[in-house]
């Protein structure tokens, strides 16, 4: 069984028995792993402690239940586990921003949250601690040439835009044209959540339209990652991963104006897997890594 196998299988496990008095030891033992390993395992693929995410989703499903409107915030409370009721207050507010009464007289609205995606990649062991797996290479200098755009990460809207973009390229080159494509994100300012994206391809396509350019990108040293899907469903593991990566392998971001760069094997196979290259500080690093 892969190892994202074994976490996916997981929390469908944790969910069906979420009323059940879960522990870290109780779940690793049913799939015979070490509780020590899995924990790590755990995080790594879904950048929670079990603890946490185990309350997260105990917190989950107390939603319904009071939305049910059966059972009172006490029964919920001793349902799911929480010793006392006020604990159970106390962690709902944390999560939600509101007291549990306030949902119970309809003064209130949550959402239920789906179980979370388990991302594919690979993964690698330094030193007991598991992180995604990465290499230490320099991104050749290359001349892209496609369509650029902007996007807001704070908008609803920005993943529709980025592919609404990417189809824009892909139906204006040639179909004989094959070989790899990138996706440049850029110019992120601090404290701002706009980047520039830059979507194209190592050929000179001369599309001659406003939003079509070319543009030099230099060499620069990148931790390289591989992921599998789609990345605007992987930000979120991506940023806690690359934390991660920071944290044991004792490197340091490099400060570019270049934030990310996405590479695909195939411009016309973008639901394939894909390197992500991030700039990083160039200076020796431990043999572990």
């Amino acid at each position: 069984m892969e190892h994202y196998e074994l976490v996916e299988n997981a929390l469908v496990y944790i969910e069906d028995n979420i009323e059940e008095s879960l522990s870290l030891e109780s779940v690793s033992n049913h799939f015979n792993i070490s509780k020590f390993y899995f924990h790590r395992l755990f995080s790594a693929m879904t950048g929670y402690s079990f603890n946490n995410y185990l309350l997260s989703r105990r917190l989950n499903t107390s939603v319904s239940l009071i939305q049910n409107k059966k059972l009172s915030l006490t029964d919920v409370a001793y349902r799911l586990n929480f010793g006392t009721p006020s604990s159970f207050t106390r962690a709902f507010k944390r999560q939600y921003g509101i007291a549990p009464s306030k949902l119970k007289e309809n003064m209130a609205k949550i959402n239920l949250s789906p179980i979370p995606l388990v991302v594919k990649k690979q993964i690698k062991n330094i030193n007991g601690d598991i992180v995604t797996d990465f290499t230490l290479e320099e991104f050749n200098a290359l001349r892209i040439c496609g369509i650029a755009f902007e996007v807001d990460l704070a908008t609803e809207n920005y993943k529709l835009k980025i592919r609404t973009h990417s189809k824009m390229l892909l139906d204006n080159i040639n179909q004989t044209i094959n070989g790899p494509c990138y996706v440049i994100y850029s110019n992120c300012q601090p404290n701002s959540t706009r980047f520039n994206v830059l979507f194209g391809i190592p050929y000179d396509i001369q599309i001659n339209k406003p939003y079509y350019f070319t543009d030099d990108v230099p060499s620069i040293f990148c931790a390289k990652f591989k992921y599998f899907g789609d990345i605007l469903d992987i930000g979120d593991v991506l940023t806690t991963d690359f934390a991660r990566f920071l944290k044991i392998s004792k490197l340091e971001e490099e400060e570019s104006n270049i934030e990310m760069i996405q590479a695909f094997e195939n411009v016309h196979q973008l639901d394939s897997s894909y390197h992500l290259y991030v700039p990083i500080k160039k200076h020796p690093i431990d043999s572990e890594c």
